[in-house]
């Protein structure tokens, strides 16, 4: 009971706003701060407890707090780790300060305890991936190293990636994460990252001769000389921009390409560009088609400019599209392409709203299947004595394997919750039975105590191996999405048989 105490770490007047992500190149970034690691267990992740001296409680506390910021002042953030010094940055709209840009950090309520919840109860996103074609071990292992590499440098750090196989030994991708939403992620995760820039047919270069990408404010973001503006559908447009470094090799090989083209003049015959654009693409997908100026012509030139479009029904929407377009972009190009196509088999998403709904559901539903064990075993027994201590194994039973499952770090979700309450029921079905052998005397035939639980347990043993047998195919079910009923009820079943029937056994021997 005090490992399980230990491990969960219950703490329910837990104050203040855990960190889950921080934005690259943002102020928070630049201070110091860092999204929170998904390896610590939740009560050890740094929470944000104070900002310019004003203690921050909650989530709503804390936006409340970020209201009252004004543009280039100086922010005091405390934390449970740490001080930091940001500058609120001021939010510009043409030319004009109209406000204070995000400091770059999602936050979520402070845990009250060590367990990890599952998007059933948290809400957020999961997406199961599988490989388009086969790929060895090596290259799945680094399709799993790229996506973690990926999610990091898009700025998502508590996110869960892992490996799932179902039982005919097909392996699967499960990508975990909370706060962030579907689209987003599906145009990170499951694209393949080719990148090619070609002039006409011919390649320029890949992503793999990107030397550098730039993600700072001085050279990436909303191009200035082409700014936003409304197209004819009345959507607005806006279009980003930012530099790329490539090899001396592709860069002689896209003088070579630019060398033999003509020279044009625009429409108003104040430029001159080659008579061929670079074109821009994604997995074979057209993203962009950029001018090449004629003073380029031949030249082994290695900085270049990328740039594109974001479209959005107001001009922030466009912004908001445009900036997320280039990020998506950025990220591709930074952690390169995969070794094979991923395609998206399933994908479960959770509103934290609903999440909280459920949460409430799977209380009020375990809080019924007590009422219901109490009265049963009251209408049975007539007396507090016996049905007390098979209620209070059973609570501790419970609390132990809810302890263990929580040292593993899985998430707990509805079907975790699902095995939990079958373990505790077998439990609760073999402390009957214990009890009413010992109730009709049976174990006065034995020539001692010891023999008759070697009897009682030779049955219990028996009923724990066939459970046990019948839970292993379920960690493979389903592309492990049913391992943590699997998990929860033979860590259920293994603490109740070891630990808490022998301990009632001995228990209802001495009282009796």
């Amino acid at each position: 009971i005090l490992f399980a105490l230990i491990v969960i770490n219950p703490n329910p007047w837990n104050k203040g706003v855990t960190i889950r992500f921080v934005d690259r190149n943002s102020s928070a970034s630049q201070s110091g701060m860092v999204g929170a690691d998904p390896a610590l267990m939740p009560m050890s992740k740094e929470k944000i407890i104070a900002i310019n001296n004003k203690a921050v409680e909650d989530t709503d506390g804390y936006y409340a707090a970020l209201g009252e910021l004004r543009p280039n002042k100086t922010v005091s953030l405390k934390t449970n780790k740490a001080s930091y010094l940001l500058t609120a940055r001021p939010l510009v709209e043409n030319s004009s300060v109209i406000g204070v840009e995000d400091l770059g950090i999602t936050v979520y309520n402070a845990p009250t305890s060590n367990i990890r919840k599952g998007l059933d109860l948290e809400g957020g996103t999961r997406i199961l991936l599988e490989p388009a074609d086969p790929v060895s071990a090596s290259d799945f292992d680094t399709l799993i190293e790229i996506m973690k590499q990926r999610l990091n440098v898009y700025g998502l750090s508590d996110v869960t990636v892992r490996e799932a196989k179902d039982i005919s030994g097909k392996r699967y991708i499960i990508i975990e994460m909370a706060g962030v939403s579907e689209e987003e992620m599906k145009g990170v995760i499951a694209k393949q990252g080719k990148f090619e820039a070609r002039i006409g047919n011919e390649t320029a270069f890949s992503g793999s001769e990107v030397t550098y990408v730039c993600r700072s404010a001085e050279c990436s973001g909303i191009d200035p000389n082409v700014g936003c503006g409304q197209v004819q559908t009345g959507e607005w447009s806006c279009r980003f921009r930012f530099s790329i470094a490539l090899s001396q090799e592709a860069a002689k090989h896209q003088a070579e390409l630019t060398s033999g083209l003509s020279i044009a003049t625009d429409t108003t015959g104040s430029e001159e560009y080659l008579d061929k654009n670079l074109d821009l693409y994604l997995d074979d997908q057209l993203v962009d088609s950029l001018r090449i100026g004629a003073d380029l012509k031949g030249r082994e030139v290695t900085d270049i400019q990328i740039s594109g479009p974001g479209f959005g029904g107001d001009q922030k929407s466009a912004v908001y599209a445009s900036l997320a377009n280039m990020k998506k972009l950025q990220t591709l190009l930074i952690t390169g392409s995969l070794p094979v196509k991923l395609n998206i088999v399933k994908t479960d998403t959770v509103s934290p709203t609903l999440g909280r709904r459920f949460t409430k559901n799977a209380i009020t539903v375990a809080i019924a299947a007590l009422a219901m064990v109490v009265l049963v075993l009251l209408l049975v027994y007539r007396k507090l004595s016996l049905s007390l201590p098979i209620l209070l194994t059973g609570l501790i039973e419970f609390f132990i394997t809810l302890g263990f499952y929580t040292l593993l770090g899985m998430n707990l979700d509805m079907a975790a919750i699902a095995g939990l309450i079958t373990a505790i029921g077998s439990g609760i079905d073999d402390q009957i039975v214990i009890t009413d052998e010992i109730m009709k005397g049976s174990f006065k035939r034995f020539a001692s105590w010891r023999d008759s639980i070697k009897s009682a347990f030779y049955i219990i043993i028996g009923g724990y191996l066939t459970t046990l047998a019948a839970m292993i195919p379920l960690l493979f079910a389903g592309a492990g999405l049913l391992k943590g009923f699997a998990v929860t009820t033979i860590i259920g079943i293994t603490v109740g048989t070891f630990i808490t029937r022998p301990a009632y056994a001995v228990f209802m021997e001495i009282s009796s």
